[in-house]
């Protein structure tokens, strides 16, 4: 098992926002955590990424306890976080942008390599390669935030609302991308609100409400499910 969480809990100061959190991520698997605004999902994605630290639980990484670590000890695993709202360097190019990712000394190593390699998938990248990051499209921003997580030769890549903002058509775009980017052999961990697009690409699923798993299941099934049909997908 690639990623496996036990009993989290997490709280903001005093106020708790995860409960008895459980799950697990397969190595080569794509794995969605769905909910509604507030449900606790980024915070999920923030604990595992040690950003916080829960007060209980355990988060195993690659069969190491990792709960207690920093979050750039982390990253050196291959355990890398696309936050939320794209948080890019807007007036650093896109090229610089991606070599920031490549920063832990094993990235370095294979900066070129991996550096084609993101410039195959995202090919209007490498035509921008020199525009300023803050004059992308939300979707050209979006597609660099995914390509710099990738600098970093990831083993799980955790993608925190990567539709966020985008219109339909860019939307179903980012999906596709993080199908190719499945297939490259990274395993990765989606949190969104887009319930449908989310569940139809997900081996697996977890329904998270009000910081608990409330459901978990194949992603068809979660689809198919008539809870989720009718808080998510109004159906």
């Amino acid at each position: 098992m690639l990623l496996k969480l036990n009993g989290v809990n997490t709280y903001y100061g005093d106020l708790q926002a995860l409960y008895n959190v459980s799950f697990k991520v397969e190595e080569g698997k794509i794995v969605s955590i769905v909910g509604s605004n507030g449900a606790g999902k980024s915070t999920t994605l923030n604990t595992i990424s040690g950003v916080f630290h829960p007060s209980s639980g355990t988060i195993e990484f690659r069969e190491k306890k990792i709960e207690n670590f920093p979050s750039h000890r982390i990253v050196e695993m291959g355990l890398v976080q696309i936050p939320e709202a794209r948080r890019l360097f807007p007036y650093m190019t896109v090229l610089e942008n991606l070599e920031l990712g490549a920063y832990t000394r094993g990235a370095r190593r294979k900066k070129e390599e991996t550096l084609k390699m993101v410039f195959d998938l995202f090919p209007i990248l490498e035509e921008r390669e020199n525009q300023l990051a803050g004059t992308l499209s939300g979707g050209e921003q979006q597609m660099l935030a995914i390509a710099r997580g990738m600098m970093t030769r990831p083993k799980l890549l955790m993608l925190d609302e990567p539709s966020l903002g985008l219109a339909p058509k860019l939307v179903k775009q980012v999906f596709e991308v993080i199908k190719r980017i499945n297939k490259e052999g990274i395993t990765v961990l989606l949190v969104e609100q887009n319930v449908f697009h989310s569940l139809s690409i997900a081996d697996t699923g977890y329904v998270l409400e009000n910081g608990r798993v409330v459901l978990e299941g194949k992603g068809e099934e979660l689809l198919n499910n008539k809870q989720v049909k009718k808080a998510y997908l109004g159906i």
